[in-house]
């Protein structure tokens, strides 16, 4: 249940977080909107400004060329004019003179000459005053198209700076906003930090215990393998004995039914030497009445049977006697099988003199046509029953390898259950003097450590003793 709830509190502070950074991205994009429309309006503005400034200054400079050609013609005419009333006054003096003097114009003409000297003078002058002026005139409204040329660029550039200013003045309140935002993911991130360090520390504490408990753990285990390594020594003993023991049984049930079987063979033997008894055909002195058969016929050879004897000691010395048993059950049945066929021969020989014989006189032949069917039949019987005994044969063999597999095999498995007991046995003694190796070290430590500790306890005595013999020794 907490986990859910760490899982819940985790994914609504992701939400929020996605909520805040979608706003936050909603607001920068219509922050970026405006300015890019502010600046496209500033920049029509400013061409807007370039054009005026462009047709005012075509204006200025036609207005410029009208004045200067208009302040040239007036001054011309101003000049005419100046002379023409100079020249009037001229008269009117000239004419008020001679009126008023009445004829004195001896005696004054050299009055007339200065004053025509002086009026010449004075519009010299005067044109050169109304030429500087014009000069002036013309600089100053040079001057003043520069002026107003130099005024129109600040107001641009005072307008481009503002421009910049309100950019700058944006691009620092994003820059506060951002500040802010790091300062409070800095917090978090410190909050985050001291969890995770009072986190790392408890997972520390845990890491001490659960090796601790570790350390615990591997001792009690190994503690525990050895427990577990001598039960199951024990167990494989005690399966080791029931299988040997069930081994005994199965080989005591084997000799059982080979011994009933071999039984079996002997009351048939001895049905078929009725048989043949009763059909005239005398038995050999080769074969016995029990089933058993000759040493010498047997074995073909009289010299076989010491070598054989001698095979099946070296094989018996080496087995235990259940084997013993089963082997001589085994010759049993392979000598009745060796009489089975040989009874089956003095059959086949009987019925060849038989037929031998029924060429020369004819009830001979009614007599062997009668008991023909008869041992044929014998013959069928001989012959099946041959055959079981040779797969019975086939499958005790086949058992008895098996049997001796099994043997081996868990004669090996012995063998390295004992190899594998005895090193145990050795680690352990190993480890058992390694622990008393261990054991007397840690006595010497501990023995070493009370002995400082006495040191110890012994210095801090004669430390305070000195400290109390100091003070006596200050205080008087």
């Amino acid at each position: 249940m907490g986990t859910q709830g760490t899982g819940r509190r985790r994914s609504t502070k992701k939400e929020r977080s996605t909520a805040e950074d979608d706003a936050l991205n909603l607001i920068a994009r219509e922050a970026e909107a405006r300015l890019a429309a502010k600046r496209a309006a500033r920049a029509e503005a400013r061409e807007i400004r370039m054009k005026e400034l462009e047709r005012q200054q075509k204006e200025l400079s036609d207005d410029d060329e009208r004045m200067s050609v208009g302040s040239r013609g007036s001054v011309r005419v101003e000049d005419r004019d100046y002379q023409e009333k100079g020249s009037r006054a001229a008269s009117a003096l000239t004419a008020s003179t001679l009126t008023s003097l009445g004829g004195s114009s001896s005696r004054r003409g050299s009055g007339e000459t200065a004053l025509t000297v002086d009026a010449e003078s004075s519009l010299r002058e005067i044109k050169d005053a109304l030429a500087e002026a014009e000069e002036k005139y013309r600089k100053a409204m040079v001057s003043n198209a520069q002026l107003d040329n130099e005024k129109n660029n600040l107001m641009y550039q005072v307008d481009t700076l503002k421009d910049s200013l309100m950019e700058l003045e944006e691009l620092l309140s994003e820059s506060r906003r951002e500040y802010q935002e790091k300062v409070k993911e800095y917090e978090r991130q410190k909050q985050a930090h001291g969890v995770l360090q009072f986190q790392f520390s408890e997972v520390k504490e845990t890491l001490k215990q659960s090796e601790e408990l570790l350390n615990e753990i591997r001792q009690l285990r190994l503690k525990q393998d050895g427990f577990v390594t001598e039960i199951s020594d024990l167990q494989e003993t005690v399966e080791w004995k029931d299988k040997k023991i069930g081994a005994l049984e199965r080989q005591k049930e084997y000799t059982d039914a080979i011994r009933v079987e071999r039984d079996e063979l002997r009351e048939e033997v001895v049905k078929l030497k009725d048989i043949l008894k009763k059909h005239g055909i005398i038995l050999g002195p080769d074969l016995n009445i029990n089933g058993d058969v000759s040493e010498v016929e047997v074995n073909g050879t009289p010299g076989a049977e010491p070598a054989s004897q001698d095979a099946a000691r070296t094989q018996t010395e080496g087995s235990s006697m259940l084997e013993i048993r089963l082997r001589k059950l085994v010759d049993e049945r392979e000598k009745m099988i060796e009489q089975v066929k040989k009874l089956k021969a003095q059959l086949d020989q009987k019925t060849q003199n038989n037929g031998t014989d029924s060429g020369c006189s004819p009830d001979g032949e009614m007599m062997e046509n009668g008991t023909d069917p008869n041992i044929m039949d014998l013959q069928r019987d001989s012959s099946r029953q041959v055959n079981d005994l040779k797969f019975k044969l086939v499958k005790a063999e086949q058992e008895v390898t098996a049997l001796e597999q099994n043997v081996t095999r868990l004669e090996g498995q012995v063998t390295r259950y004992k190899s594998a007991a005895e090193n145990a046995e050795t680690v352990e003694d190993e480890l058992k003097a390694e622990k008393r190796k261990l054991q007397r070290e840690l006595r010497s430590a501990l023995d070493k450590v009370e002995e400082l500790e006495s040191n110890n306890s012994h210095l801090c005595k004669r430390l305070e003793k000195m400290k109390s013999s100091r003070g006596m020794a200050q205080t008087p």
